[in-house]
């Protein structure tokens, strides 16, 4: 009898545990992630380090 009763006490514990309620459940929005391009600073900026090598190359050939 005392099995029964622990039995019974620990479905009651357990059943409010799963209780719920009535109302819809909230679906939460994902933020929009927008990508913007930027325009580049200049098209010689894409030259500067080409052009140091090169000079580099042009000083160790040198010698």
């Amino acid at each position: 009898m005392k099995k029964f009763a622990l039995a019974a006490a620990f479905a009651g514990a357990a059943s409010t545990a799963f209780a719920g309620n009535l109302a819809e459940p909230v679906m939460e929005m994902e933020p929009v992630v927008v990508i913007e391009e930027t325009a580049g600073s200049s098209s010689s900026a894409g030259l500067i380090i080409p052009l140091i090598l090169v000079a580099l190359i042009a000083v160790a050939m040198s010698e």
